[in-house]
């Protein structure tokens, strides 16, 4: 009897699961409750239905209620179900998790067009790509090492593909002495500006006293409208699509943002973390407050990312930083092929592309390396050291070349800036260089020094070093005086994808999304609608009011015009006076080292007026200084020439007839060879469809390819090109 009745129970039960679906299509049981719902008994599965009725007839959202995924286990008394409003809608209806124990850590919800708010419990983060305009409305969270507080202004961050992503930390805060009650009453006020009651009521239903609460909204930023205006370059803003999509990514991705898996984020090694700390203690000291620190290590290590964590959490306890760039490839604030001095006054959340600052000063090197001519580069240095002034920690950052010639002139660096702590990388994946410790580099001959070691005294005093004019002459046969310094060896562990194949073409990538973002500088503010630089009116300056020079190449006179058209400029003030010539244009017999304020591009040469037309974001009043322009190695990126909207007509400076024998001309790199990339892991993430978008300009760039040896077009829209 028992056996004829058993299947009789369990042929029951799937009718009655399938009625229970169809009343609550949105209810998504667990499996373990599917096997629990065909052991009711009759009544039991009758009891279920009426009850997950009822539940739908009065709107209660079951996501944010109190019932689980086992809703088998129901009470034997049900309650009666009150009216309450209808739930907040999302963007998306397809399931969330069932139960408060199992909401996302840490939550979030969409608070209005393109904001949401997150709670960050205490010592939770938030890994995420995209960029977004981040305000801390209670406690206090941690962004690449700078703290944001309640109350503080909203900060612009960047995480972006093509390095490492950047988390959100809440970090824990000083409590004070109040209730609990009191606390929530507090962070309620604190809430009252920003949300509305729903959004209060759901932020204080998830609150605790130790959590911080994130306002994430979409960023609007000139910048990026500007970079991703061009194809090929809006990817890297873009988020990685994703093949399950949920509510919260939808929420998330009206902010701009997407959430990543923690191994993404930036991970620093105890020896780094161990570094930040000496280094931030003793720049907060008041005996030695203003130490000079020199990063050095291989391509590739983390040097800049230590530099920009340094500068967050010096920033953290001071006011400013300083800033000497001796990186001429990779620079941090300004554009390539430039050494400059800056002071730094606001964080640094983003890549070098998102944060372009003005320098107190800078000279314009004009190549994105120094090989062929160190003595200019040292003397460039020095030049540009004599401007600081001591009155805050300054932070050197060195070049990659740390083998052969490179290594002898890192130690002249070391000699010539006399610092107080230098910060070596090591990785496994490079050549392992020797610890420049104080006995190695007095012991060591470098490229323009001698050593002493029965000498190591009290050193040359700055002001005195600076202003020392014989010293490159001297320093060949006299031996370097410089005071000790700390050692600080850092092991990195990043892992990238770069080879000396195809690191050539990550860094011009890099180095055309900086030359952008500089040009982006010209454009209105957001959200004003964009303007193509052909749209721009551009300044019109006479021959004889600048000199002329090419730094990277010997170019003919009857030829200089040809290289200064359509050419990237460096804007620059010289002593002597270039008044008095009456038609010019006037050229300088070599490269002088002079303050730059500033770039720009000359857009066009008007030969019967005799002027140049150039664009560029320098205000008038610094523009009535410069009297010189120099023409570098640094050229503009190929999508300004082919890529911008609104143009219609022949396009100028492209063509197709090359003609490589004009001296100093060469067919101009673009993004042509970008489609053989391989994105490295770690600091750069791959991205399939930012490759598909590279090869699909491949066909339109072989038909039309800007030239820069068009002598045969009219002189005013004729340039030539530079090595790339």
């Amino acid at each position: 009897m028992a056996d004829a009745v058993s299947p009789l129970r369990r042929g029951s039960a799937r009718p009655t699961w399938v009625r229970a679906r169809k009343a609550r299509p949105q209810l998504m049981l667990s499996h373990r409750s599917r096997r629990r719902l065909g052991a009711l008994s009759k009544c039991g599965r009758r009891r279920l239905r009426r009850r997950l009725l009822q539940v739908q007839a009065a709107g209660v959202d079951w996501r944010e209620g109190h019932c689980s995924g086992a809703l088998a286990e129901t009470p034997r008394k049900p309650k009666a179900a009150t009216p309450s409003p209808a739930p907040r809608p999302l963007p998306d209806p397809l399931p969330a998790p069932a139960t408060p124990s199992s909401f996302p850590i840490p939550p979030v919800r969409a608070v209005g067009p393109g904001r949401v708010v997150l709670l960050l419990p205490a010592e939770q983060g938030f890994t995420f790509s995209g960029i977004c305009r981040m305000t801390c409305l209670y406690g206090q969270v941690e962004v690449l090492g700078f703290v944001v507080s309640q109350g503080q202004p909203a900060q612009d961050i960047f995480s972006t593909y093509t390095h490492s992503c950047l988390t959100i930390n809440a970090v824990h805060y000083s409590m004070p002495e109040k209730n609990k009650k009191d606390i929530r009453k507090e962070a309620r006020a604190l809430l009252r500006p920003h949300l509305n009651l729903e959004d209060r009521s759901w932020a204080m239903k998830n609150f605790s006293p130790s959590c911080s609460i994130v306002l994430l909204e979409r960023l609007k930023s000139t910048t990026v409208n500007f970079i991703t205006s061009y194809p090929g370059t809006a990817a890297v803003f873009e988020q990685e699509p994703t093949s399950q999509v949920t509510a919260e990514c939808l929420v998330l991705k009206s902010v701009g943002i997407k959430r990543e898996r923690k191994r993404k984020g930036l991970l620093l090694t105890a020896s780094a973390l161990s570094s930040l700390e000496e280094l931030v203690s003793v720049s907060c000291e008041e005996a030695d407050g203003c130490p000079i620190i020199l990063v050095c290590g291989p391509q590739d290590v983390g040097k800049s990312t230590f530099s920009r964590c340094l500068i967050n959490q010096l920033l953290n306890s001071i006011s400013c930083i300083d800033y000497l760039e001796c990186d001429l490839g990779q620079t941090e604030f300004t554009p390539p092929g430039c050494i400059s001095l800056l002071n730094i006054t606001e964080p640094v959340l983003g890549p070098p592309y998102t944060h372009q600052r003005t320098p107190q000063k800078m000279v314009y090197y004009g190549k994105t390396s120094c090989k062929n001519n160190c003595e200019n580069y040292i003397d460039i240095i020095k030049y540009v050291f004599s401007a600081y002034k001591r009155e805050a920690p300054l932070i050197v950052n060195t070049m990659g070349w740390v083998t052969d010639e490179g290594l002898l002139l890192l130690i002249d660096l070391i000699r010539l800036l006399s610092p107080s702590y230098v910060v070596q990388f090591s990785s496994a994946q490079h050549r392992q260089m020797p610890d420049l410790s104080p006995g190695y580099v007095d012991d060591m001959d470098g490229l323009y020094t001698r050593s002493k070691t029965w000498s190591r005294a009290r050193g040359f005093p700055l002001a005195e070093f600076a202003d020392s004019a014989e010293f490159a002459e001297e320093d060949k046969d006299s031996p370097a005086l410089f005071t000790g310094y700390k050692l600080l060896r850092v092991n990195s562990e990043f892992c990238y994808r770069k080879t000396s194949r195809n690191r050539a073409s990550h860094n011009k990538i890099f180095r055309d999304l900086t030359v952008l973002a500089y040009l982006a500088q010209m454009l209105p503010p957001a959200p004003r609608p964009l303007r193509p630089l052909h749209g721009l009116t551009p300044y019109q300056v006479p021959f004889n009011a600048v000199a002329l020079r090419i730094t990277h190449s010997d170019v003919a006179p009857t030829h200089i015009l040809y290289a200064v058209n359509a050419s990237w400029l460096g804007l620059c003030r010289i002593l002597d006076d270039v008044q008095g010539y009456t038609r010019g244009p006037i050229l300088l017999a070599q490269t002088p080292i002079c303050d730059c304020v500033g770039f720009g591009l000359c857009r066009g040469i008007d030969m019967e007026k005799r002027l140049y037309h150039i664009l560029t974001p320098v205000p008038p009043e610094e523009l009535r200084t410069v009297n010189c322009l120099l023409v570098g190695a640094v050229s503009l990126p190929q999508c300004v020439f082919t890529s911008q909207h609104g143009f219609k007509g022949t396009v100028p400076y492209v063509t197709t007839d090359y003609n490589l024998n004009l001296p100093g001309a060469s067919e101009k790199i673009g993004e042509r060879d970008s489609d053989k990339l391989k994105l490295p892991k770690g600091k750069l993430h791959p991205r399939s469809k930012f490759q598909r978008k590279m090869r699909s300009l491949r066909a339109k760039d072989s038909e039309a390819q800007p030239s820069h040896s068009a002598a045969e077009a009219h002189p005013a829209r004729a340039c030539s090109s530079r090595d790339s």
